[in-house]
């Protein structure tokens, strides 16, 4: 047992495990206790030694495993007992992932503990995707954005400065919230036609990336029973997916493809 017991806040991004950091790996393989989040793979548990315990805290919209509340006193606890922890969460800990509130928790309470980032869903997915957040001449900045609100309160963003049309923009957890997406950001101006996509499952060997644009992501959604995970990007880079694509394609297929757009072009 450890004298010096620390709570690592890890990143484990969105679902490859091979998108792990090195350090993220290294904790996992040294770690006393791993407590973690609905979101991760199978692929990355099995990376856990047979002999560390397994804390699952999972959480999802309507039913939560365990509070937050009750997973902040889970981790001073640990700790306080001097064991080595890892809190494994989807993605990275600080992009709408609760880990700085887990961190704020545990600074109040004189618990020692490090951020170890994860490559977040936006950056991964996308690029899974085949979808940059930027390019030249189609984006010029990037707004990552939760469509998820506490106890279905309406969204409460900012819509005017959201529906910029040289802007890439990302939603997390947005799949309950596609119509009043929808609906406020063609309100506050940005064109029905602009291109969308939702990724589904993103990173992982069971990804879908549906390609639409606004005005039909919620119908897109309906009609081909797109489940969470998924993030959602809305922008005029989603026309480069076509291109781009590369996730889940053979060489000669990805080759086929690409020497039938040179032909074209």
């Amino acid at each position: 047992m450890s004298q010096t017991a620390c709570v690592y806040l890890v990143g484990a991004g969105p679902g490859d495990p091979e998108l792990l950091t090195v350090k993220a790996q290294r904790l996992l393989q040294q770690a006393d206790v791993v407590v973690y989040d609905r979101l991760i793979s199978a692929e990355i548990l099995e990376l856990i030694p047979a002999g560390t315990t397994r804390i699952y805290v999972g959480k999802r919209s309507g039913h939560h495993h365990m509070s937050q509340a009750a997973i902040n006193d889970l981790l001073v606890s640990l700790a306080r007992r001097g064991r080595q922890v890892v809190r494994l969460k989807g993605g990275d800990p600080f992009v709408f992932g609760r880990g700085s509130e887990e961190a704020q928790y545990l600074a109040r309470h004189g618990v020692c503990f490090q951020v170890v980032p994860g490559i977040t869903a936006a950056s991964a997915c996308g690029a899974y995707a085949g979808i940059p957040l930027s390019h030249r001449g189609l984006s010029n900045g990037v707004r990552f954005v939760t469509g998820h609100c506490r106890a279905d309160e309406p969204l409460r963003l900012d819509w005017q400065g959201l529906a910029d049309p040289n802007t890439t923009l990302v939603i997390y957890m947005g799949l309950a919230s596609l119509p009043e997406l929808q609906r406020e950001l063609v309100a506050a101006g940005l064109p029905k036609a602009m291109p969308a996509a939702i990724i589904e499952a993103g990173t992982t060997p069971h990804q879908r990336t549906h390609l639409t644009s606004l005005e039909q992501l919620a119908c897109v959604a309906q009609r081909q029973a797109v489940r969470s995970p998924a993030l959602i990007i809305i922008g005029r880079v989603v026309t480069l997916a076509d291109e781009l694509h590369w996730f889940g394609a053979t060489a000669s297929e990805w080759l086929d493809c690409h020497a039938q757009q040179a032909a074209k072009a």
